[in-house]
């Protein structure tokens, strides 16, 4: 097996030698930088249960002078664990929960922060604080037995590492590093975790510490801490940072002394609320995505992995692991509270301790989120479909903090299948391309020679498959087909190469036989099909990158290998009839999606995938996490749009719809809905969104011209909806699909095809519709391309304006 040694060589940057003399354009940690990390005397707890005492974060200063006027002022950070960083008291940079979560004995993170403005001429102080993070974490046994200080790489003590440089105009330069002229003491964040949340002691702020001038003679100078061992890569992903800001639209009070503050929506991030009481009162707060009837907090839903009875949690873990907050009022006798190193998800959060009611402009939630670019838009006649489209977007912003989560309450791991399950739909909404490279190199870091694991960064958990960690090169493809990334497909070939032959040898007959189906299917799917339907995808990726790289063996190998797959999945589930129980609505959708069935039999498959949804409940998809995806593509492509816009545009059970309809603001985790098992707030259903993008806006990416040189616009025009407005970010540019039915029977396509860009462009409907005007900015062109009847026309880059009639 030494191809798979591989996977073992890791992936390392070359980074430039620091130049201390003259002007250069880019900062980075050297390998001869004198910059050390660096942290505090305390030591990690000896047994599990004294984690979940009191550590307070270590609060880190540097005073140091500037006499010469500056040209520029670049600080880097990062640390094992997370940081916080201030210059002369003020926050530096937008971010929070930096750096992202990785193996961090693989790689690490640092941000670069240009903070020429708030440097003083004169006495200037950078202040640190450090946190846990994923470096540190509690030993909590999620569902009694995943417990990430073991599970994870590497854990240890929170530490950092940082580099000031200051350009002089005279064109000297300067660098403040970390090392032990730090000093440090000891600040009012008792307890942090990323998981439970933190504990505030006001009583213990020291003011003025992050300041020039404050007097830190009692403060004790920095140590030298342990290397987590990564290598320092500056960030390729968008920093997590907050993006709204929400004001209560309730506060209620379901029993004394206890307040309920209803959000309005369920989302990711923390809050700021104004506190008052006496000195030494201490103020609760809980967090749930529900109530019960009684008003009170139902915080279930977001208990940290189902630890829900006493023992679960192993020694010392509290009985119930639920989000929860904790400050005790300090000497200002009104004071605003905002905790870090923390995050949560909730709509209704739970206040205990005040001595009256607070107000709502008290308090401020505050959403935050891997701020990926957000210039696509959706929207259309259907309130419920807007509603659905704006419900899905908040999941897949809650699930963005530095990886994308399933949940990002109860587990907040980077699982694969809901990657490769909504990958697709993440993209057609926001600029993913960073994030995912992130993604990509996370699966590589955590990927094993010999065994498949399901969650990156690696969290313990391996029971899931093929469908889960080929989320490693369907993720790299798509960045491929959207963004045409073909660097990242040279850059990991070989090890591409190397993880088929993992695959090839975990499954030597080809058929995948170990691994989890359509998870949250109501019918069973048995992995043989959805398992082996991705290796079949795999090997067709594999097939494209080859000819990519021009490498005529490989491709030929991998087309062979997808051709034997897909006989064996037609031999499996197509050539006789399946006698077992199955969810036959992913059982059709997979073949037709997957490309399984012959031509001259596709009238049958058609009408089984038919039959399959009307035999479902109301009419609907009775899918799981990767059959939702394939039947709102199958049924659109091998039915109708039609079909599917009747299930989506219905409140009843189940469907999306049907989440709206019962107060969802948020994407449930099943279609059943949970009050205590389930998250509701789960990006695995918001597949929806693809479906709006590809069929109702009609905007599609051709596999053979990647990077939208070459797309489709086929927008759907379904009987019920008016209108819909769609638009999409390319790497050639903005591309508009908008169409509105007119009174008189027309229907009017607004297109935008970028420059440089050719569309293939359907808008005909049936047989009975013709094109009876075609504007080119503003001009008429349809005489010269004669296109009346015309199925699919191309155009080139322009915006346009066509007229069909019945």
């Amino acid at each position: 097996m030494k191809i798979l040694s591989l996977f073992s060589l890791g992936f390392c940057i070359a980074f430039v030698a620091c130049n201390t003399t003259t002007t250069k354009k880019n900062v980075e940690f050297n390998s001869d930088d004198k910059a050390q990390w660096i942290t505090d005397e305390s030591e990690l707890p000896k047994s599990d249960s004294l984690f979940y005492l009191d550590y307070p974060a270590p609060l880190f200063r540097k005073d140091f002078t500037t006499d010469k006027p500056v040209e520029k002022a670049t600080l880097i950070i990062t640390a094992a664990g997370y940081y916080k960083a201030t210059l002369n008291g003020e926050p530096v940079g937008k971010n929070e929960l930096d750096p992202a979560w990785t193996d961090f004995s693989t790689r690490i993170y640092f941000s670069e922060y240009d903070v020429t403005s708030q440097l003083n001429t004169g006495e200037n102080c950078l202040g640190v604080k450090i946190g846990n993070g994923f470096y540190n974490p509690l030993p909590l046994r999620k569902w009694g037995r995943r417990n990430l200080r073991t599970d994870l790489a590497k854990v240890g003590k929170p530490t950092f590492i940082a580099k000031l440089h200051i350009e002089y105009t005279n064109g000297k330069t300067e660098e403040i590093i970390s090392d032990t002229s730090w000093k440090y003491a000891y600040g009012p964040m008792l307890k942090n975790d990323a998981y439970l949340g933190v504990a505030y002691d006001a009583r213990r702020d020291i003011a003025g510490w992050d300041k020039a001038g404050f007097k830190d003679s009692k403060w004790k100078p920095a140590l030298i801490g342990e290397a987590p061992g990564g290598e320092l890569q500056k960030a390729v992903s968008p920093g997590v940072q907050t993006t709204k800001r929400i004001t209560p639209v309730d506060i209620s009070s379901p029993e004394k002394g206890i307040y309920v503050v209803d959000m309005g929506v369920n989302f990711t991030g923390t809050y700021r609320i104004k506190l008052a009481g006496n000195m030494g009162d201490t103020i609760t707060f809980r967090f749930g995505e529900r109530i019960y009837d009684d008003g009170k907090l139902n915080p279930m839903t977001t208990v940290i992995g189902q630890i829900k009875r006493k023992g679960v949690g192993g020694p010392g873990a509290p009985e119930i692991a639920w989000q929860t907050d904790s400050y005790i009022i300090g000497s200002e006798k009104a004071a605003w509270f905002q905790p870090e190193f923390t995050y949560h998800t909730y709509r209704y959060m739970e206040v205990s301790g005040l001595k009256a009611k607070p107000e709502l402009s008290d308090i401020e939630g505050l959403f935050f989120h891997s701020n990926v670019e957000n210039k696509n838009s959706f929207s259309c006649s259907s309130e419920l479909l807007n509603s659905i489209q704006e419900i899905t977007e908040r999941t897949f912003k809650a699930n963005l903090i530095s990886v994308q989560s399933d949940c990002p309450a109860r587990e907040k791991f980077g699982y694969g299948g809901d990657l490769n399950a909504t990958s697709e739909s993440f993209i057609y909404n926001f600029d993913m391309q960073g994030f995912y490279r992130k993604t990509i190199y996370d699966w590589l870091d955590a990927m094993r020679d010999s065994m498949f694991v399901d969650t990156a960064p690696f969290a313990g958990v391996k029971y899931c498959g093929i469908s889960w960690e080929s989320a490693y090169l369907l993720t790299q493809y798509y960045v491929y087909l959207y963004y045409y990334d073909t660097e990242l497909v040279k850059e990991l070939y070989q090890k591409n190469i190397a993880w088929m032959d993992k695959v090839a040898y975990l499954h030597p007959d080809g058929l995948v036989d170990k691994g989890l189906g359509d998870h949250e299917s109501m019918i069973r799917v048995p992995v043989q099909l959805t398992g082996t339907c991705h290796y079949l995808q795999c090997a067709r990726i594999m097939e494209t990158f080859a000819k990519e790289m021009n490498d005529k063996a490989n491709e030929e190998k991998y087309r062979q290998l997808a051709e034997k797959l897909k006989g064996i999945v037609k031999a499996e589930f197509w050539d006789i009839p399946v006698t077992f129980k199955i969810n036959k609505q992913t059982l059709f959708s997979a073949l037709l999606y997957h490309d399984i069935i012959p031509e001259n039999e596709m009238e049958a498959a058609r009408d089984s995938l038919e039959q399959a949804i009307k035999n479902g409940p109301s009419g609907h998809f009775s899918t799981g996490i990767f059959g939702t995806k394939y039947a709102l593509e199958a049924l659109s492509a091998n039915v109708s749009p039609e079909a599917v816009f009747d299930i989506v545009n219905s409140t009843e059970y189940p469907g999306w719809g049907f989440m709206i309809d019962n107060g969802a603001t948020t994407v449930w985790e099943t279609w059943e809905e949970s009050d205590n098992t389930f998250s509701n707030c789960h990006p695995m259903f918001g597949t929806v969104t693809e479906w709006f993008y590809r069929w109702l806006g009609g905007i599609r990416p051709m596999p053979e011209a990647p990077g939208f040189k070459k797309f489709v616009l086929a927008p759907s025009t379904p009987e019920e909806l008016d209108f819909v407005n769609c638009s999409y970010q390319s790497p050639y540019g903005e591309i508009i699909s908008n169409w509105k039915k007119e009174e008189n029977g027309t229907c009017v396509f607004k297109m935008t095809i970028p420059e440089g860009t050719t569309a293939q462009v359907s808008v005909l409907k049936n047989l009975s519709q013709e094109i009876i005007s075609i504007k080119k900015n503003d001009k008429e062109i349809r005489d010269k391309l004669s296109v009346s009847k015309a199925r699919n026309i191309l155009l080139e880059e322009g915006k346009y304006e066509i007229t069909v009639s019945e």
